[in-house]
């Protein structure tokens, strides 16, 4: 029985962050996957979605390829070359996984990881045959999380289809429903509009893009409106059946219709990854489809430890994202070592989210700001009076700047135009540095960027912006 120090059971961003900083600090480390090295994000999510939204944006530009003086002819696309582009990038990303592994001297166990009730670890092959047994002193659970379906609802990922069906399908579909408007189902609305499917979008709530700031997701709305692509809000999903080639979804409330399509994503939420686990072995405490655990990551069982989507903290819950998930494994490991590590805020996580126009946030929204009782100074500066965003034809878009009005500390940010998910970092660091909307306005930016709309909203918000 090979023992080990740390233990990382599933690989995705969270886990092997977590094996990466364990054998940096001196422990002897092993991480076990069922599957593929990388887990959800670097294989079926985060990265491949981004190399299909790149081919989507290429066709954007052709498209309009006369505004910039080009004359590009005859047009078009081979769908299943732009799918094997994608897993392509993401099997670089799976072999970089495995060189870091290597490198920082991790052992890998390939495998399914259950406990047995005397806490030791049973690696079972693909065919549940028991492989191998260790026994670890501390042991990270990283598991992830699946996509949501409705209740009756089967991913076949044929015609009904998760976030991975999505990416892999191999017949292009003319028309597609959404179910959900989340930032994984608005990157694929993006991506399949924009190759000419006819894109039909359904949200249960009263804004595409929910969590965000509404005067943001009103401009995506309006944006994909002008694309062609239809909307409807506060209307819920009552059924999706397979009729023959086609898929009937039924909805009620605001839409009270049914909608013929070649095929339906849901793209509804997640759901942590907590069967057969062998967490009832243990008397793991569990809430809400996931692993409970404190501020440091800790079980109910000593010597586990859970992050990433499969992990929550308290009711509250927190964003199902990569970069939450490797924070989280960094925070975990340094606890375990010893380090005087404080707490994640939670509060000041980005997210983006990578349809064009893309989206970027950090902080409280304008309503959720006045609703926690706030008197606020707003700014708000748009891409159409930017100089680079002109230059570049890129002019859709905004950013919007929240202040306390007493201090001056920036609340929270929110930004809709090209680029948004790489400006956002500036004002991540602003917030966790507890920056005010001065410090922006005496931060010089450089000329031309897209930063000085960054610049100029915290402008606006005090009654100093140049250009506006």
């Amino acid at each position: 029985m090979q023992e080990y120090d740390i233990t990382v059971i599933g690989s995705g961003p969270g886990g092997y962050t977590a094996a990466i900083r364990a054998a940096q600090l001196g422990f002897k480390t092993a991480i076990v996957e069922r599957d593929k090295l990388g887990g959800v994000c670097l294989n079926w999510g985060c990265i491949p979605t981004k190399a299909l939204i790149k081919s989507a944006e290429m066709m954007n530009k052709v498209k309009h390829a006369g505004d910039y003086g080009l004359k590009i002819e005859g047009v078009g696309f081979d769908f299943p070359k732009i799918i094997q582009r994608s897993r392509k990038v993401a099997e670089a990303s799976e072999k970089g996984v495995q060189f870091l592994m290597k490198k920082n001297k991790i052992t890998i166990i390939n495998g399914t990881g259950s406990f047995k009730k005397d806490k030791t670890i049973s690696i079972k092959d693909k065919d549940g045959k028991e492989v191998e047994i260790i026994k670890s002193k501390h042991i990270i659970l990283a598991t992830g999380a699946r996509a949501r379906t409705l209740p009756g609802i089967k991913f076949d990922e044929k015609r009904i289809l998760s976030s991975t069906g999505a990416m892999l399908v191999q017949d292009f579909p003319s028309k597609l429903t959404i179910v959900g408007s989340g930032a994984i189902g608005m990157e694929f609305a993006y991506f399949y509009n924009a190759l000419g499917s006819e894109v039909t979008i359904i949200e249960m709530l009263p804004q595409i893009l929910p969590i965000e700031d509404k005067e943001i997701s009103d401009v995506v709305a309006r944006e994909f409106k002008k694309s062609g692509m239809k909307i409807f809000t506060e209307t819920k999903t009552e059924s999706v059946e397979v009729k023959g080639n086609k898929v009937i979804t039924k909805v009620s409330g605001k839409a009270n219709d049914s909608f013929e399509s070649d095929a339906v994503l849901l793209a509804i939420g997640v759901t942590g990854n907590i069967e057969n686990l062998g967490l009832e072995n243990l008397g793991v405490e569990l809430f809400k489809n996931a692993i409970k655990v404190d501020s440091d990551y800790k079980t109910n069982v000593d010597g586990l430890y859970a992050i990433g989507d499969v992990a929550l903290i308290d009711e509250k819950g927190k964003p199902w994202l990569a970069h939450v998930a490797s924070a989280e494994a960094v925070n975990c490991v340094e606890k375990i070592k010893g380090h005087t590590t404080g707490d994640i805020d939670y509060n000041n996580i980005p997210g983006c989210t990578y349809c064009q126009p893309q989206v970027a946030s950090v902080g409280m929204t304008e309503d959720k700001a006045r609703a926690a009782g706030y008197k606020l100074k707003i700014g708000k500066f748009p891409f159409s009076a930017n100089g680079k965003s002109r230059a570049a034809g890129e002019i859709a878009g905004l950013v919007k700047l929240i202040f306390d009005d007493e201090y001056g500390e920036l609340l929270g940010a929110h930004i809709v135009g090209a680029e948004a998910t790489e400006l956002i970092s500036e004002l991540v660091m602003v917030k966790s540095l507890e920056g005010t909307g001065e410090s922006i306005i005496k931060t010089i930016h450089a000329h031309p960027t897209l930063t000085e709309s960054i610049l100029e909203a915290a402008g606006v918000a005090y009654g100093e912006a140049i250009n506006l």
